[in-house]
């Protein structure tokens, strides 16, 4: 198949390096330091087992890229209007468009500029990051992507493309609900993140701590009832599940929403606290425990996007 890679960061990288090794045509889009060096010397993915160099296809203007088979989008949840108005010269009618984006509402952002037809909804998990230009560094195992059609339906799109990842060793489903595996994934991720950015701590201090440890549980607590609200099919013992998986983190784990705000980077707060307090609000369920993150967490996300001065 032939993949655009629209957005080489942590997971965008590390997916489509593992693509690339398997013979797939991928075609990596990134920018500025981090283009140059995976041109120059491919892109370098590091892992437990050590480091592998991949050759690829890269630029900055998915305008000289052509027509592909499918677009992996792992731009920031913030960026997403912009790059879907960016790949429409990639995308045909038969072009699969899969978000990899944390957070509830990726696949309605493309869909409203590219329209529904080539937009799957999707997510993916991996502890992934750029390290320097050219360098992903993925810690532990944790390494898998599910996607499929927004209505639920079969299709031979969806698991052509899953069969690529699975031919790549990846871990890779087409789920029967793919709107609940993608809130299963946000249950995780928006309290351990949330919790995580406001106290700076990794899972191995925050799944320690009682007290961050029942943060994490009233975080995720507080999404299951906006889930249900929603009409959203998740299983009676999610939370029990979720924090198994917490505890299975590499101890030194962080999210992306923690280190760009760490790092007073504009992040992703809108796309996870931030819409945990909007769909409850509209939904009429209280969310406490994420109002505090979001409210806690708001100035800082507001200096790093230059609206707020000091």
């Amino acid at each position: 198949m032939r993949i655009a890679i629209f957005g080489t960061g942590g997971a965008g990288g590390y997916f489509g390096a593992r693509l690339a090794q398997a013979g797939e045509e991928v075609i990596f889009i990134a920018r500025g330091e981090h283009l140059r060096a995976i041109r120059e010397r491919g892109l370098e993915l590091e892992t437990d087992e050590g480091v592998a160099v991949v050759r690829a296809q890269a630029t900055d203007d998915p305008a000289q890229v052509g027509t592909v088979d499918a677009v992996l989008v792992g731009v920031k949840t913030w960026q997403m209007p912009l790059a879907a108005e960016a790949m429409r010269p990639m995308v045909t009618p038969r072009t699969v468009v899969v978000p990899l984006q944390n957070g509830v509402d990726a696949a309605a952002q493309l869909s409203a500029v590219l329209g529904a037809e080539p937009v799957l909804n999707g997510l993916c998990g991996t502890i992934s990051r750029v390290v320097s230009p050219g360098r992903i560094r993925s810690l532990g195992h944790t390494n898998f992507i599910k996607f499929g059609e927004p209505d639920n339906h079969a299709s031979e799109r969806a698991e052509r493309l899953c069969a690529a990842f699975v031919n790549a060793g990846v871990r890779a489903e087409v789920p029967t609900d793919i709107e609940a595996a993608v809130w299963e994934k946000f249950i995780f991720v928006a309290p351990y993140g949330g919790v995580g950015a406001v106290t700076r701590s990794p899972a191995g201090v925050i799944r320690t701590l009682p007290e961050t440890r029942r943060m994490v549980w009233r975080g995720m607590e507080e999404i299951l009832s906006v889930a249900r609200a929603r009409g959203i099919a998740l299983a009676e013992n999610i939370v029990e599940q979720t924090m198994g998986l917490l505890d299975s983190l590499d101890r030194s784990a962080t999210t992306s929403l923690q280190r760009d705000i760490e790092a007073g980077k504009r992040s992703e707060l809108d796309a996870w606290s931030g819409a945990v307090v909007r769909l409850g609000l509209e939904a009429r369920v209280p969310t406490p425990l994420h109002e505090f993150i979001y409210h806690s967490l708001l100035p800082s996300e507001l200096r790093a996007r230059g609206d707020l001065p000091g």
